[in-house]
């Protein structure tokens, strides 16, 4: 019998455009659909990919269609096809950095009762606010009470807000201890922890003193230095311990930390979606079995890897080193 992965995020139509490359922008699929490809590429056998997005009816055949091409996801019952314009979002780099993101559309965040019948089917959940609006946090909180597997998530546009013209605007995100303590295992950016910490003091001393019973590990990404960690005394990289440890009052021993460099760089390659599939590989690798630092090596590695490949469809074919379909014109 296989095991099932939820995995919960806003599937998006991006336009990408590059001001140091005079071709035209890239128009392809993007959002959640990096994270699905990775996982398709890196979960062992025995796991099935069940995806919770809500899609906008305006390019929901197109959604179905892009989806059904990924190997190992099941569409039913998790995609819900909303009236509301699906998001959209066009995304500006200039020498390889992201100048600009801005929002057009937008599906509706998931309520409890729609989320809980689908989580009940699942063994473990990802999720990675995309968008930052999939979920509110009384429905993270109810999803860390109503599920006893193992969660994993990607903070990042938790930290966006949204201007009038839908420009995304770096943030500090209020509320902060109780969003870290929705899950087992949160990642963000180097960035992202500045702002987590920005009245704080030293956000590393505070990842540390967040490490415990609650959040076992922090995963922060650091573009080409690669990626650290700070985890609690008694993580394990089993996933599968994890909640045994949500319940305790505290973890005996101090937290501990390390840092996994990057060992390849790319230096004209394509940043959209690096952060999705390197906490998208991590996650899947510790599925697996690996060691906390083997699987964040990989996850660099797919990450890297991910930067010369450009839109999310056919990208599990990319990461596995296969021949991918390129991007398409809509």
């Amino acid at each position: 019998m296989s095991r099932v992965l939820g995995v919960v995020g806003t599937l998006v139509w991006d336009t990408i455009h590059r001001h140091d490359e005079p071709s035209a922008p890239t128009r392809e699929w993007g959002g959640i659909g990096y994270a699905l490809e990775s996982f398709s590429a890196n979960l062992p056998s025995g796991w099935e990919i069940l995806p919770m997005v809500k899609v906008g009816r305006d390019l929901s055949e197109e959604a179905f269609s892009y989806l059904s091409q990924i190997p190992g996801l099941r569409t039913e019952p998790g995609i819900t096809v909303v009236p509301e314009a699906n998001n959209r979002v066009e995304l500006h780099y200039r020498d390889g950095r992201r100048q600009g993101e801005r929002l057009q559309g937008g599906v509706p965040p998931w309520q409890w009762f729609e989320l809980e019948p689908v989580v009940s089917l699942c063994d473990a959940i990802y999720v990675n606010f995309i968008s930052g609006f999939e979920l509110e946090l009384d429905v993270a909180s109810s999803l860390r009470a109503g599920f006893s597997g193992p969660l994993y998530a990607d903070l990042h546009s938790l930290f966006l807000g949204v201007g009038r013209r839908g420009d995304r605007i770096p943030q500090p995100l209020p509320d902060w201890a109780r969003w870290i303590r929705a899950f087992d295992v949160v990642q963000m950016n180097e960035h992202e922890l500045h702002l987590l910490a920005r009245k704080q003091g030293d956000p590393w001393a505070l990842a540390a003193r967040l490490a415990g019973p609650a959040v076992q590990l922090m995963a922060v990404t650091l573009e080409d230095r690669g990626a650290a960690y700070v985890a609690s005394a008694g993580f394990e990289p089993d996933p599968f311990a994890w909640p045994r440890l949500r319940h305790r009052l505290g973890i005996p021993g101090p937290a501990r930390s390390g840092h996994v460099p990057q060992e390849t760089v790319v230096d004209d390659g394509d940043p959209t979606g690096c952060g999705d599939v390197w906490g998208s590989t991590l996650f899947a690798r510790l599925l697996a079995g690996d060691a906390l630092r083997t699987a964040m090596q990989r996850a660099n590695t797919m990450a890297a890897r991910n930067a010369r490949h450009r839109g999310a469809r056919g990208l599990h074919r990319h990461l596995q080193g296969q021949v991918a379909s390129g991007p398409e014109e809509r």
